[in-house]
């Protein structure tokens, strides 16, 4: 724009050259200038300078310019790009609607009364529509004024709600919490979120410990039970075998009972027997032999 501003100023000043020097004439061989025409040129040129360059103005991309008449904001908001304004009466205040981080950390206690620092990332922008309310209202101060406050109101209102052991295992719902209450907060000003996420839980150090000594307890319960399981499922094994083995030898006594006290002792002369003849016979024993039957 000081560009554009520098260009008008410097045609202005070449016109009031030229005019110059076709103001001046020849009277009696003497060269004389037409101070009128000069003056007529001289005042067009201020008043071009002086008041032209200061109604011409540019909004930058990312921003919105409220108009100001007086100091006074008139409900006028200028988008990006060239603007004209009356020079002397009314002026542009920027405002920054592009998306802003705010960070900030927040002390507040849940509801079963443990101690909780939260650190919180909010993305905020503000309504273009509204600029002109918000430069009223706020000037450039919003966050200091307005953001800052109710994200440590929301956190403190959410987190109340829940037990610090929820607070961990049901964060979404917690960060869903925050979220809607700093929207309904901030709506209302004319700001805009576009995005809010919890970065950090922190607890007491006695209550950290406690929580990890819950879940070294839980850890050993669940091996005691899976342990037991396991006994159980051994126990059970041993049982169907000694079950199987009573069973076997129920049908080995009934066979012997039937059979007579010899079959017992083939029986166990079998079992014991591992399918070879002997190999040499000593000295006076009978020679075996085995009968072959007829076909």
């Amino acid at each position: 724009m000081f560009a554009v501003k520098l260009i008008i100023a410097l045609v202005v000043l070449a016109i009031l050259v030229v005019n110059v020097r076709q103001s001046l004439r020849v009277i009696d061989g003497r060269t004389e200038l037409d101070w009128a025409r000069v003056g007529i040129w001289a005042v067009l040129a201020i008043a071009i300078v002086f008041g032209l360059l200061p109604s011409m103005g540019q909004v930058p991309s990312g921003f919105r310019g409220v108009v100001l008449r007086f100091g006074a904001t008139t409900g006028e908001v200028k988008s990006e790009g060239l603007y004209f304004l009356p020079p002397f009466v009314e002026t542009i205040a920027l405002m920054d609607v592009q998306v802003h981080a705010h960070k900030a950390s927040a002390t507040s206690a849940s509801k079963d009364l443990q101690n909780v620092a939260a650190e919180i990332t909010l993305n905020y922008r503000l309504d273009p529509a509204k600029a002109a309310t918000i430069y009223r209202d706020l000037r450039n101060e919003y966050e200091s004024r307005i953001i800052a406050p109710s994200v440590q109101e929301a956190v403190k209102a959410t987190t109340a709600r829940f037990d610090a052991e929820k607070l961990i295992t049901e964060r979404p719902l917690v960060s869903s919490g925050i979220e809607e209450a700093l929207r309904a907060r901030l709506a209302s000003h004319g700001i805009v979120i576009d995005q809010m996420s919890i970065t950090n839980f922190q607890f007491s150090q006695d209550f950290a410990a406690a929580i990890e000594a819950k879940v070294v307890a839980t850890q050993q319960a669940l091996k005691a039970e899976n342990d037991l399981r396991r006994i159980t499922v051994e126990a059970e094994q041993r049982i169907a075998t000694a079950k199987g083995e009573a069973e076997a030898i129920r049908i080995q006594a009934a066979s012997i009972s039937a059979q007579g006290g010899e079959a017992y002792v083939h029986l166990k002369a079998i079992e014991k027997w591992d399918g070879k003849l002997p190999t040499y016979m000593t000295s006076g024993a009978a020679m075996p032999f085995v009968s072959v039957p007829k076909q």
